[in-house]
This record gives structure tokens, C-alpha cells and sequence, in this order.
């Protein structure tokens, strides 16, 4: 790639491979690589991606193809495009996994202090620079986060979009409401993990076994086949995995240990995820901007994700790295520090800072008869009730009047609640969904809650409420709750004709029409049946917060801007 002022490192060599090298531990465990060197004897610097997959699928000479939940773990990158360009490209196996030894620790402090030794050993060789990089998406990138919170002295730079930061929120207990669906499917994409109980090391064994006790006593949990299967086999192949998670319930130590650590992290970022992806990475990427303390670069790309073998990006990171471990000025860094895709246009938005400084949340109420509205409530709106069971998985939804103004969403939003039950629990699942001319809903992005964890923390903020999830405080039958529920960012560009809507339910049994939504199904239910009771009248005024960027100066018109219907005046 190339302009005017600038290019990035040309195409100019050809390729040495050194499979299966083996890199000692300072405890004598080995970790096991592959290593793409230009065939040269200049030195040149290193970009490394560590992960717990297959090591020999990451670099074979597939054609792409969208992405796919069986070849989902391809994510290192093209190889060959950074060593015939002047870099080392070295991938490995994490400990526990592969053809590394040891014990798999799911991105634990053994595993981060693991690479930080690797990328010593990777600068000390003949061929290196000295100077080490990190790239890769997902697991790749997650990992490239925490390692460079702990800041070997090598590491000048990571490429890690698509990557999340709390473990806990935004993969495995979204709103508080364990998502086994994923969890079961991503153990399976492990290549030969030795993997136990962490937990059993933390508690002992009595402790464990007792641990395992209350979890079986937890009908949600029991009523899952796959969890019941590891809570009954504990020990059999990644079912320890599982078990982990499962004892875990609450945001403490075991899940701390395993989330980034920003706040620690100087050296040049580059971060990001897709619209898409908003049960996975997509919530991280907006943590990370918020909490990293060195140079950073976000772009949230359409939501479809990468496609697999991973090669996107190529060109972007060949530029941030030539930038950071070659010293070559290739603009990067003059460029606006955001840069997010708008659906359905096609068009990128610049931005300086995140959430957008221009946005601007407004209170669009839920009414009577499903409207959606930034008018007051009326006097005696009353309530809408649905109810949730194995055999009825009910909703409501509240939508707009067809807007007559194109308004742009861009940025988190919260819809606050006020709710009762006939039970001492609720798991609400809330969508926010535009819907066509046609009438078609698209789901645009979820928020999630188990309303006996709706304590908030003391760093929320108004356009992003961080729920503390540390105990349950089940709720009193019939008794009214202020609940708020953060939804995960979007941005789109609502159209004339179309309509803004927020569904909510007790359930997410919808089919998913793609691989991404189907990331963020799967979670447990409730065993028995209930009723959910949305309260909205002068005193309990439910609503939701949107963060309109363009248009909505006027505001939506109750007659969907067509006056034709309403005749002539007398």
C-alpha cells in the first residue's frame, strides 16, 4: 500500500517456515510453535499470535470463506503476507494446549506471564530486531491485551480488534444470566487442552465437591443437559471447563484474574469488533477505548464479522506495525482515532472520543397499546404483562411511529424498567429492533439482566450502567423494581418510513438468523412459570434511552408524518 507521502514495507521476500519449535518455560514446561521467517539473514521484527486451537489449520492455504462457527478459531493471520514483507511471523500454542505442555489456565496469569517469557525469547533471537508485536483476533486478541498489561519490555505494539475485556459480562454471564450455549460450542474448538478445575484449586477438595453440591441444587442449571452432564462427570475431558464456570456465578476473584487489566496497558493499541458481534467482542472494544492508557485506534467495522482463514486487516496492521516496530511514518497516526461503519449507507463516521461528544440521549417512553414515544406518560396507562414458561415464551414490544426524519443511533443505550413477577427472579432479554416498511423486524443489538442482580456499580455512568453482580437479592412478588438494563452499543441509521422498537422477554428462544446472533443465544431459564408485569404511568415511567447523533430534531409525529388519513380541517 502506498500514497503520495507514504508506503508501507514492500513484498520482497520469500518465506523460511520452522515448524514445531519449542520454547522452555522458566518451570521447564514447553511451548510449541511455528515460526514464518523472511529468508534472509537481516533481522527483522517479530509479530506474535498465541491462542489454544489447532496450530497447523491456522496457516493453510484455504480460500476464505464468511464467517463460520466451524472455522471460527482460523484467526492468526496470513503468515506468509508478514514474513515476505520483512516480519517474523511466530504462532503458538498456549500451555495445555496443542503440542505445548503443562495445564491449560484460560487466559489466567500463568498463561500472560507464559507469553510475556515467550516474547523475551522471541526478541533474543538471531533474526529478531529485538522489537515484538502481537496480532490476532479473539482469543489472539484477548491475550495480546493482557499481555501487554503486564509490559514485557519487548512489546511495542498489539493489532488486537475483536476482543473482549470481562470475561464475566461479556461472554459468559451476560447481565448475570449464564450464556452455556456459547461456552459449550467454544470448548469444542480446544485442540488436545489439558484443562482442571481451577476452582478445585482455589477451594480444595471438600470445598469443591461442596461447591458442586449447591450448583446441582440450582434447577436453571440442572435443566440444561450439558451443564448437568459436567456438574455429574467433573473430571471427564473439558467438562472441568465448564464446571469452572458454572461455580462461578458472581463478578470475584476467578473472573478478575481472567479479565484485562487496561488500565495498565501503554504500549499502542490497535482495538475494535463489528456491529454484529454484540455477544461476544463488540462491548470490549468500547471498555478497552474507555480504560487503555497508551496510544489507540478503534474501528468497529459492518456486522459480519471476518471472514475465515483471517486476512482482513492485513493492510491496516502492516501500517501500524511498520509505524510502531519499524519506524516508518505511514500516517496511521494522523488519521481520526475512530472510525465506525454505518448501516445501511455503507459510509464510515469519524470520531475524536467515545461515546460520540455529539450524541444525544433521548427518552423515548413506553406507552400503552406498544408505542414508543419521547411524549410524557398519560394518567392511567397502566401495565402490560406477558408470561414465561417451557410452554410460552411471551413479549412485549413498543415501537415508534414510522420516523419521518433519518435518525442516527450511534452508541450505547438503557432501557429502564419498572417491573413486577409472580416469581423471586426475572430474566429479561431486551432487543432493540428496526423495523421496515414492509413491517420486518431486524434485531440491531440485546441487553441482558437477572433482575436479582440489578445493584449497580459506584462507576456507572447515565449512558452505560455497570451492574456490580457480586449477590442475588431476589425480589418480593408483586412489588414494583427500577431495573436498568445497559444495551450493548449500536450505530444505524434509522430511515424515513422506518420505525425504532424495543422488544423484551423473559427468554431468548428466538431462531437466530446468523451465526453472530446465534452468539448470543443460549442462555439458561427459569424452571417454572411466571408472570412479568411492565409498569408505565406518571409514577413508573418505563423507558429507553437512545444516543441520536443526526436527525430527530423534531422528533417522531404520532401521524407518521402522513396528514392525507385525517381529511380537512373545519
Amino acid at each position: 500500500m502506498f500514497t503520495r507521502k507514504w508506503s508501507t514495507s514492500g513484498r520482497k521476500y520469500d518465506v523460511v517456515v520452522e515448524r514445531d519449535v519449542r520454547v522452555p518455560m522458566p518451570d521447564g514446561t514447553a511451548l510449541d510453535g511455528d515460526i514464518y521467517r523472511p529468508a534472509s539473514s537481516e533481522r527483522f521484527p517479530v509479530i506474535l499470535g498465541a491462542h489454544p486451537y489447532n496450530k497447523d489449520l491456522q496457516s493453510q492455504p484455504m480460500r476464505p470463506v464468511g464467517f463460520t462457527p466451524m472455522r471460527g478459531y482460523m484467526e492468526s493471520g496470513d503468515s506468509t503476507f508478514f514474513a515476505r514483507r520483512g516480519y517474523v511471523h511466530a504462532v503458538f500454542n498456549v500451555r495445555g494446549t496443542g503440542k505445548s505442555e503443562g495445564f491449560y489456565q484460560l487466559l489466567g496469569p500463568v498463561e500472560v506471564q507464559d507469553i510475556c517469557h515467550l516474547i523475551d525469547w522471541l526478541a533474543a533471537q538471531p533474526w529478531s530486531t529485538g522489537d515484538v508485536g502481537m496480532f490476532g483476533v479473539s482469543y489472539f486478541a484477548r491475550l495480546a491485551k493482557a499481555v501487554a498489561a503486564a509490559g514485557p519490555k519487548p512489546l511495542k505494539a498489539i493489532f488486537a480488534p475483536f476482543a473482549g475485556t470481562d470475561d464475566y459480562r461479556q461472554r459468559s454471564y451476560h447481565g448475570g444470566i449464564l450464556a452455556h450455549g456459547f461456552l459449550a460450542h467454544w470448548r469444542n474448538s480446544l485442540h488436545r487442552p489439558r484443562y482442571r478445575s481451577l476452582t478445585k484449586e482455589m477451594l480444595g477438595e471438600d470445598g469443591f465437591k461442596q461447591a458442586i453440591e449447591r450448583a446441582m441444587r440450582d434447577e436453571e442449571i440442572m435443566a440444561v443437559p450439558v451443564l448437568r452432564e459436567a456438574l455429574q462427570n467433573p473430571e471427564v475431558g473439558t467438562n472441568p471447563l465448564i464446571v469452572d464456570v458454572v461455580l462461578n456465578p458472581f463478578d470475584g476473584p476467578f473472573w478478575r484474574t481472567r479479565s484485562a487489566h487496561d488500565t495498565k496497558a501503554m504500549v499502542p493499541a490497535y482495538l475494535g469488533a463489528c456491529w454484529g458481534n454484540y455477544g461476544l467482542h463488540l462491548p470490549g472494544a468500547f471498555t478497552s477505548w474507555k480504560e487503555w492508557k497508551g496510544p489507540k485506534k478503534i474501528v468497529i467495522g459492518p456486522g459480519v464479522y471476518l471472514d475465515r482463514p483471517l486476512y482482513q486487516y492485513q493492510d491496516e496492521s502492516l501500517r501500524w506495525f511498520d509505524y510502531w516496530l519499524k519506524g516508518i511514518d505511514t500516517g496511521v497516526m494522523d488519521e481520526p482515532p475512530i472510525r465506525c461503519f454505518i448501516p445501511p449507507t455503507g459510509e464510515w463516521k469519524s470520531l475524536d472520543d467515545w461515546p460520540p461528544p455529539e450524541a444525544r440521549w433521548t427518552t423515548f417512553y413506553l406507552h400503552k397499546d406498544g408505542l414508543l414515544s419521547e411524549h410524557e406518560l398519560w394518567p392511567g396507562e397502566g401495565v402490560d404483562s406477558f408470561d414465561e414458561s417451557n410452554f410460552e415464551h411471551g413479549s412485549v414490544t413498543y415501537a415508534t411511529p414510522p420516523l419521518v426524519e433519518n435518525t442516527e443511533v450511534l452508541g450505547p443505550s438503557v432501557l429502564t424498567l419498572y417491573l413486577s413477577t409472580t416469581d423471586t427472579e426475572a430474566l429479561l432479554f431486551a432487543t432493540l429492533l428496526l423495523i421496515d416498511r414492509d413491517g420486518k423486524e431486524h434485531e440491531l443489538t440485546r441487553g441482558w439482566l437477572r433482575a436479582s442482580q440489578r445493584r449497580l456499580r459506584d462507576d456507572s455512568e447515565p449512558w452505560e450502567p455497570v451492574l456490580a453482580h457480586e449477590e442475588r437479592e431476589p425480589l418480593e412478588p408483586g412489588k414494583i423494581y427500577e431495573l436498568p438494563i445497559p444495551i450493548v452499543p449500536t450505530g444505524r441509521l434509522f430511515q424515513a418510513g422506518e420505525r425504532i422498537a424495543i422488544r423484551v422477554k423473559g427468554a431468548d428462544d428466538e431462531p437466530p438468523v446468523n451465526s453472530l446472533q446465534a452468539i448470543a443465544r443460549n442462555h439458561v431459564r427459569r424452571p417454572r412459570p411466571y408472570r412479568i408485569t411492565i409498569h408505565h404511568d406518571e409514577s413508573h415511567p418505563s423507558h429507553l434511552d437512545l444516543p441520536i447523533t443526526r436527525g430527530n430534531l423534531i422528533g417522531t409525529f404520532f401521524s407518521g408524518g402522513d396528514i392525507s388519513k385525517f381529511g380537512l380541517a373545519h
